[in-house]
């Protein structure tokens, strides 16, 4: 059965339209959540010494400090609990003291980290700057791998990919860290993989089949992709549904945003790149 992706080619100009705005509304209204990485805030790992300490009586003792609390291996417990907007040194410290008070030797500590504002400020340049750079890469890459329509389509599907990404993690409220990063990276890279496949089964048809439409050699290249293209995203799927379901909380947003990663790159791919490309003489285009 050959289906028609083209046939619809004006409806996901629409629906890409409507994502971009509601995408990048939400970023100047709701903004990001900002983790500790990035906000700044303290970090303790700690084990209950008694068994009957659990995470909902710690939960309740340190309710003045609106702590984020996480069950990790070995009966730890993970708390993060903000600072102050331009809390000293001294303040920082003092935090860490006031919590240590209130747990006292009811726990053990592994691990005590402080991130400073200015910290958490350099993370979010050095964040947005690694963003940066891995675009210009990319498009780069995409330039001297391509030419013409091929370039373009690339490089509005990337600049989609990004936007939403970043629009996902603003409405869902999931926490913006340096993992939220990393799966921006790998989704985008996924997504641009996917794509690359995709044009050079376009640009094998093109040579092959001088005759044929434009529309109707972008749906047989597709098609002749489409279960290479969803074998793929459904088995990367199911290894991230076993990230969600047997990591723990410290995995489960990234297996969240990975997977909407997964499923954007694979729509856009399959509609916005070669969506744009139909609109490009491509049996003319040299490389």
């Amino acid at each position: 059965m050959k289906l028609h992706f083209m046939k619809y080619r004006k409806l996901s100009y629409w629906i890409s339209g409507i994502l971009l705005i509601v995408s990048i509304v939400a970023l100047f209204t709701r903004g990001l959540n900002y983790g500790i990485d990035f906000a700044g805030g303290i970090s303790m790992e700690v084990t209950p010494v008694q068994a009957d300490y659990t995470i909902d009586k710690m939960r309740h003792d340190l309710a003045a400090y609106t702590p984020e609390l996480q069950a990790v291996d070995n009966n730890s417990i993970l708390i993060r609990v903000g600072l102050p907007k331009g809390a000293t040194d001294a303040q920082q410290n003092e935090r860490v003291r006031e919590i240590k008070d209130i747990l006292s030797n009811r726990v053990e500590y592994s691990q005590v980290q402080i991130v400073g504002p200015k910290i958490g400020g350099e993370l979010v340049r050095g964040g947005i700057l690694a963003i940066l750079v891995s675009f210009v890469l990319m498009a780069v890459y995409i330039w001297i791998r391509y030419r013409g329509g091929y370039a373009v389509g690339s490089f509005v599907s990337l600049i989609l990919d990004f936007v939403l990404m970043f629009g996902f993690f603003s409405i869902v409220g999931l926490e913006f860290n340096q993992t939220a990063i990393a799966v921006i990276l790998m989704g985008i890279g996924y997504s641009i993989n996917d794509k690359v496949v995709n044009y050079d089964r376009i640009d094998e048809n093109i040579k092959k089949y001088h005759k044929m439409p434009m529309d109707d050699i972008i749906d047989l290249s597709v098609n002749e992709m489409l279960s290479r293209t969803v074998m793929t995203s459904i088995t990367t799927i199911l290894a991230l549904l076993g990230l969600f379901v047997f990591g723990g909380m410290a995995l489960r947003d990234f297996a969240i945003a990975m997977t909407f990663s997964v499923v954007m790159g694979t729509l856009t791919s399959i509609y916005i790149s070669n969506v744009v490309l139909y609109h490009f003489n491509l049996r003319e285009t040299k490389y």
